[in-house]
């Protein structure tokens, strides 16, 4: 495997907090990231903001607006992020879809592309850059343009069940599912718009929780306990 995309989930960076950031979490991810390099491994990085920003569930914000928001809470985490990363020992770069003055370079796929050749970890941050696209959207829409072989989605919940397993104590673990099932049972995976893309362009996701010791490395190397999504 040369090259994946990570997508790391905002609230699950927050860890037991729920918000902000928990930076031991932070740190251990870039240790499992950093290992991953070592091997040769190229690593693109989406980063949700669920843990500064829900605005779709406020009815007294521009829905337009409250999207906004949630792409600067992406950039927020994705240089809080890189930061850390930098702190032990990899170099990393943060590409945005929108102008952010000095904090962030401009998205391009040669640009990505030319960090990547370098060496560096590649964090996109933002978006698609418009309103009513999620970072499910983004994430499948870099791995696609970026051409990584798979999307890796590190979550609070450690895969895809049939049903909410907060709520359902029965709900059953997938051990693989197609993008076809999970979009014909709205198994939310990823939000509609993304599975769709993914399926249309044939790119595989693999879902585990983050939170489990190791788990980022140990999915990539053959120890994976997650659910893959098969397209």
């Amino acid at each position: 495997m040369k090259r994946i995309l990570l997508k790391l989930s905002g609230e699950a960076l927050a860890g037991d907090k729920k918000t902000g950031f928990d930076e031991p979490t932070v740190r251990k991810v870039a240790l499992q990231v950093k290992e991953l390099q070592e091997s040769g491994i190229q690593v693109g990085i989406v980063i949700g903001g669920g843990n500064f920003w829900r605005g779709r569930t406020s009815e007294n914000i521009d829905r337009t607006k409250a999207d906004q928001i949630g792409m600067l809470a992406t950039v927020m985490n994705c240089i809080y992020v890189s930061e850390i990363f930098r702190s032990v020992g990899m170099q990393t770069n943060v590409l945005t879809p929108f102008e952010c003055g000095s904090f962030t370079k401009l998205f391009s796929k040669d640009r990505a592309n030319k960090y990547f050749e370098k060496g560096m970890v590649v964090f996109f941050a933002g978006g698609t850059g418009h309103p009513y696209f999620s970072t499910d959207t983004g994430v499948v829409l870099r791995a696609i343009e970026v051409e990584a072989e798979v999307i890796l989605l590190a979550k609070a919940i450690d895969g895809v069940y049939n049903d909410d397993p907060k709520k359902n104590p029965e709900a059953k673990k997938y051990d693989s599912v197609t993008i076809d099932e999970v979009i014909e049972k709205n198994l939310q995976v990823v939000d509609m718009t993304a599975s769709i893309l993914a399926r249309d362009n044939k790119m595989p996701m693999w879902v585990f929780g983050l939170n489990e010791e190791n788990s980022i490395v140990n999915s990539v190397k053959g120890e994976f306990t997650g659910t893959k999504v098969l397209v």
